[in-house]
């Protein structure tokens, strides 16, 4: 008889757990709140991003949490990284919204990273980004302008970290254009402003943001900016005279190593807008975020107020995104000393 009672106990016992976590991963969010940390200040398309987000994502997690944007700005966005990464807890309640390229930051051995890319939990990203370089019309503002200036033009960016330090820098070594990279903007809106003030002649920022959103959309029918070149692998219909970075490498000869070091810095506009919660979070709560996630980016209701902004949904999934963090860490000892001297300067 005991071992009856033994043996159903124990049984019972194994069971359980299993039915708890199923119920749990499910049930958890109910009734808490999500913090979103946005790795930018506000104002910027990044900050934009995660704030429309949000209440969507909110109604498709099972238990609908609310989800609370906040704003943690600086390093270009290596505070919000490290903070998730080390600080906040792998409950699911801390997701983070941080730049793209940080990953080059490790790289590099930057002595700042506190993360190790590949191991954030990734939930998804709603746009893959190629970035455009645009330029004030009052400074030089052609490609050979910008290879015989004197005096390098000013050009902006959050930090080290992204398409909009890495598109002007690459264009600076590739192709000799003269840029002066003043860093530590906390967003795409500080930015515009310092170009409106004409502390900043340039930026980059993504081709959807340059042509669908305030201030630039009206900067471009006013002739205040023009676009220059852009990161894409092809153009762009609604940019048909704006030149790729890889056809002008070809046009100015570019070395291959450079080449190599390119397409390892433009992959960055893969991770578009990642999502990422802390490492080690449950393998069943990081699939009910995923799953909630890539429902969003389906949701008609989501579709529809992305459309009336004029935004277009390319999404990539919490897997595609997990599996690109580990392909991209791995390159070759040259490449990776090249990225060094690049990011020395």
């Amino acid at each position: 008889m005991k071992k009856s009672i033994l043996c159903a106990l124990f049984l019972f016992g194994c069971a359980l757990p299993s039915s708890m976590a199923h119920a749990s991963s499910h049930e958890f969010f109910k009734g808490k709140t999500v913090r979103l940390l946005i790795g930018t200040s506000v104002g910027g398309a990044m900050d934009d991003w995660g704030r429309f987000i949000a209440p969507h994502l909110s109604r498709n997690i099972s238990g609908a949490p609310d989800i609370v944007a906040q704003n943690m700005p600086g390093a270009g966005t290596q505070i919000a990284a490290n903070h998730i990464y080390s600080i906040a807890k792998p409950d699911g309640l801390t997701l983070g919204l941080v730049n793209p390229g940080i990953y080059v930051d490790q790289l590099v051995g930057g002595k700042e990273v506190r993360f190790d890319w590949p191991k954030f939990s990734f939930i998804g990203s709603p746009e893959q980004l190629d970035q455009v370089l645009f330029i004030r019309t009052d400074a030089p503002k052609t490609i050979e302008d910008l290879r015989k200036v004197t005096e390098p033009v000013r050009c902006g960016a959050t930090g080290r970290s992204g398409l909009a330090y890495f598109l002007p820098k690459l264009l600076e070594e590739a192709l000799g254009l003269k840029i002066n990279m003043v860093v530590g903007y906390g967003g795409g809106g500080d930015m515009n402003l310092a170009m409106e003030k004409g502390e900043l002649h340039c930026r980059a920022g993504t081709v959807s943001a340059y042509l669908g959103r305030e201030p630039t959309r009206t900067w471009i029918k006013k002739g205040f900016v023009v676009a220059l070149v852009h990161s894409g692998a092809k153009r762009y219909s609604t940019l048909p005279d704006v030149p790729t970075f890889y056809e002008l490498a070809e046009k100015y000869n570019t070395p291959d190593s450079m080449k190599r070091v390119a397409k390892v810095l433009l992959s960055s506009g893969v991770f578009g807008r990642p999502f990422i919660g802390p490492p080690g979070m449950a393998a069943e709560r990081v699939k009910v975020l995923r799953d909630a996630f890539s429902k969003t980016m389906k949701d008609p209701e989501f579709l529809a107020a992305a459309k009336k902004r004029k935004w277009d949904i390319e999404a990539t999934s919490g897997e595609e995104l997990e599996a690109t963090a580990k392909e991209v860490m791995v390159q070759p000892p040259e490449v990776i000393e090249r990225l060094k001297k690049l990011f020395r300067k």
